[in-house]
C-alpha cells in the first residue's frame, strides 16, 4: 500500500509499505481522508519535533478510516464503521516508524473497550482510546477535524471555568480557531484572537469577538483597551519562545496561562515578573477520548463547522500530499484535506 513517509527531515515522499496484518483485538480500516497539522506534521517534516523520532516515519494523525475487517475478539467495531485516529503500524523489523501513520491507504484501530473488559493491562489498550466510532451522519471529510476539536476542547475544559470569562488566544491557525470556537460554545464573555491579519474572516466565523493583528505596532494598547482588567485565561496556541511573555502583562492576577503550541517547545522560558500578579500555568495536557461525544454533539448542532478550517471540495490525492503542505505553508489554506 502507499503511505506518506518523511524519509528524513525536509524530505517527504510517498512510497509502498506492507499492508497491515491485524490481531485478535484489531480492526483493519481503509483510510479515507486525513487533514494536515501545522503543529505535529510540519514539525516532523522539518525535523523540529520536540520528542524523539525514528526516521523514516509515516506521517499523519488526523485521519479517519472505514472498517473492512475485524479480529476474532473484536466486539465493539463492525464492518462499515467510521473510526477516528486510524494509522498504519510501524514496521516490525524497524525499517520505519510511524507518527502516527495516518497518511496511508490502510490502518489499524484497536477494540480498547474489549481489551479492558478482558483484563489486559492499561498500557495495552489505553493508547487506543483515540480510536472512537464516528456516527454515520457525520461527513467523513469533516470528521478529520474531530481530532483537533477533541484535543483542544479537552485542554480548555481541563484549564477550568470559561463561561463569562475573558479569553485571549495567541495564534489564528487551526488550533487557535478551535480554542475560539470552544470558548464561544462555553459562553466566554470576551474572546480575543491575536493572529494573522489574513485570517480575520475565519477568526470571526469561529466565534471570537475581536481579532488583533500580531504585527500591529500597538498590540499592547489594543489588548489593554479590550480588557483593561486583564484576561482570565490566555492560551498560547503557537508556543514560540517569547509569545507567552509578550502577552503575560495582560493576564489578570490569579488568571491561568496555557502553552499549547510547540514551535519552540524546548526553548520556551516564562518571565513571571512580567505578570500583574501570581498566576497559574496549566500543564495538564488533554485526553481526546473524554471529549469525543461532546464534539459529535457540537458538529450536529452547528457549533463546530469544518468549513471554517477546511475547503471540503478541494481535496489533494495522497501522491500529491506535498502540495497540501505547500498550501498550508503559503497560507492559502488553514488546513488541507488529503484523500487516502
Amino acid at each position: 500500500m502507499k503511505a506518506a513517509m518523511v524519509e528524513h527531515p525536509k524530505k517527504l515522499t510517498v512510497r509502498e509499505i506492507p499492508r497491515p496484518v491485524i490481531g485478535d483485538y484489531d480492526v483493519l480500516c481503509k483510510l479515507l481522508y486525513g487533514a494536515t497539522c501545522t503543529g505535529t506534521d510540519q514539525h516532523l517534516i522539518e525535523g523540529r519535533f520536540p520528542w524523539p523520532v525514528t526516521y523514516p516515519t509515516v506521517l499523519g494523525h488526523e485521519s479517519v478510516g472505514r472498517v473492512i475487517e475485524v479480529g476474532d475478539s473484536v466486539r465493539h467495531f463492525r464492518v462499515g464503521d467510521l473510526v477516528s485516529r486510524v494509522g498504519a503500524p510501524a514496521d516490525r523489523n524497524g525499517s520505519y516508524g510511524v507518527n502516527w501513520g495516518g497518511f496511508a491507504e490502510y490502518g489499524v484501530a484497536r477494540d480498547h473497550w474489549a481489551m479492558r473488559a478482558d483484563g489486559f493491562p492499561a498500557s495495552d489498550w489505553s493508547p487506543y482510546r483515540i480510536n472512537q466510532i464516528i456516527p454515520p451522519d457525520i461527513d467523513a471529510r469533516a470528521a478529520t477535524m474531530i481530532i483537533t476539536w477533541r484535543e483542544t476542547l479537552s485542554y480548555l475544559n481541563r484549564m477550568g471555568k470559561c463561561a463569562n470569562s475573558a479569553v485571549l488566544i495567541v495564534g489564528s491557525g487551526g488550533n487557535g480557531l478551535a480554542f475560539a470556537s470552544h470558548a464561544a460554545a462555553a459562553g466566554a464573555g470576551q474572546i480575543t484572537v491575536l493572529g494573522s491579519l489574513s485570517r480575520r474572516a475565519a477568526v470571526h466565523a469561529s466565534g471570537a469577538h475581536a481579532h488583533i493583528d500580531y504585527r500591529a505596532p500597538d498590540v499592547a494598547d489594543q489588548l489593554t483597551k479590550l480588557c483593561p482588567d486583564g484576561f482570565d485565561t490566555i492560551i498560547d496556541a503557537v508556543g514560540q519562545a517569547e509569545s507567552a511573555n509578550q502577552v503575560l502583562p495582560h493576564l489578570k492576577a490569579g488568571g491561568t496561562l496555557g502553552i499549547y503550541g510547540i514551535d519552540d517547545f524546548e526553548t520556551c522560558r516564562l518571565q513571571p515578573h512580567r505578570a500583574r500578579g501570581s498566576f497559574t500555568v496549566y500543564s495538564g495536557g488533554y485526553d481526546e477520548a473524554e471529549t469525543h461525544q461532546a464534539v459529535i454533539e457540537r458538529i450536529r448542532d452547528g457549533r463546530l463547522d469544518a468549513g471554517i478550517w477546511l475547503d471540503l471540495d478541494r481535496v489533494f490525492p495522497l501522491n500529491e500530499i506535498h502540495r497540501a503542505f505547500e498550501a498550508v505553508r503559503e497560507r492559502r489554506s488553514i488546513k488541507a484535506l488529503v484523500r487516502l
